[in-house]
């Protein structure tokens, strides 16, 4: 088996990490006027500074600034693009679930109601942060697939006065992410993933009838982002590497959907133009590998086989199992291993510690060693 010095890495990392405890409190200092912009971004430094510290002692060839500077995994970019406007007397809720019972997650309300733009590049000073702070591994940068701008409220939260069609939407919206991928590129971003929780969902039947609630086709809204996805990607830079995740909802250690991959599989994986695909296979709710079948050749399958829900340690047989039953379907040589999601998609984080958390992502790259050399 080859071994893999481009992206996705053979031990690979979705990208938040839990926030530690005085970034935190210097983001509540902020908001309430205690300590300027520039006081808060020092602190934000020296936290991504450690960061990548720990990804680099664990052994990990890639590092991340943890999204230590957002509140969100999707909001904070989100709301960043020209004509979106966040609206937070609306309230969006969510509903999570876990082992111990449900929870109801709630954000602010958005619409779309100027033309989509790119105003400026977005998350560039971050990365550009983050690329002179990593000691000689990849920077990964990670942003919002499209798709979410869209599944957030779909034709309701879009002015129709400003978009009487939704193709003109979707052409500004994926003009900005093009301009937005461009300019990364020339940042030196050579890693680079979209994270999508739609295109996990829609495999769920309850959320499929919410994409019909919002004005969508729930058997073929998949191919619609899908190709959004490509439009978005169209004339990246040469070199660089581009995965997306799709995990069923990250909060709290709670999860929003269920079920196999199965109803996305065939033109998620065949029809997608990324390297990589980092997939949730924690437990039972995700379903088995058959829809592995589909993967082409040339892409990877990044399984998500370590959960980051909660802090146990897995074992290494158990994983070393796992991917040998993943490599009945698809070449073993087009697998690598990282935890099935974030550590920390909202600023709450995880029910786990940081200690947890690093030796987690240690497991990975130990395991990865022992079945690929990596």
């Amino acid at each position: 088996m080859a071994h893999r010095t481009t992206p996705p890495f053979r031990a690979d990392h979705v990208g938040s990490l839990l926030r530690p405890p005085a970034l935190l409190q210097a983001r509540e200092d902020h908001a309430a006027g205690r300590i300027d912009g520039d006081g808060l971004r020092a602190i934000e430094d020296g936290a991504v500074r450690q960061a990548v510290k720990m990804q680099e002692d664990v052994g990990l060839s890639v590092a991340t600034d943890g999204e230590f500077r957002r509140a969100s995994w999707h909001m904070d970019f989100i709301y960043q693009l020209g004509g979106v406007v966040r609206h937070p007397e609306e309230r969006l809720t969510i509903e999570f679930h876990s082992d111990e019972g449900d929870l109801e997650a709630v954000f602010s309300g958005m619409h779309v109601e100027d033309k989509v733009g790119l105003r400026h590049t977005i998350f560039g000073d971050d990365f550009a942060f983050l690329r002179e702070a990593v000691n000689g591994g990849t920077p990964k940068l990670t942003i919002p697939s499209p798709s979410m701008v869209h599944y957030r409220g779909g034709r309701a939260s879009i002015d129709p006065e400003v978009y009487p069609e939704l193709d003109a939407f979707w052409a500004d919206l994926t003009a900005a992410y093009r301009e937005e991928v461009r300019r990364l590129g020339e940042l030196g971003c050579m890693y680079l993933q979209l994270d999508d929780t739609s295109l996990a969902y829609m495999n769920d039947p309850e959320q499929r009838k919410y994409v019909a609630s919002i004005g969508g086709d729930p058997a073929h809204q998949h191919e619609e982002y899908i190709r959004h996805m490509n439009e978005a990607l169209a004339g990246r830079q040469a070199g660089m590497a581009v995965t997306t995740h799709l995990c069923r909802g990250n909060f709290r250690s709670s999860w929003v959907a269920a079920g196999s991959y199965d109803f996305v599989a065939e033109a998620l994986f065949n029809d997608l133009e990324v390297d990589g695909y980092f997939l949730e296979w924690d437990d039972e709710r995700s379903g088995g590998f058959e829809p592995l079948r589909f993967m082409p050749k040339g892409k990877v399958a990044v399984l998500g086989l370590v959960t980051t829900k909660r802090g146990e340690l897995e074992s290494k047989d158990e994983l070393k199992r796992r991917i040998e039953e993943a490599a009945t379907y698809v070449d073993v040589d087009q697998l690598c291993l990282s935890p099935q999601c974030g550590f920390a998609s909202t600023f709450e984080g995880n029910e786990l510690t940081v200690e947890q958390q690093a030796a987690k992502l240690r497991l990975v790259v130990e395991v990865a060693d022992e079945v690929w050399g990596a």
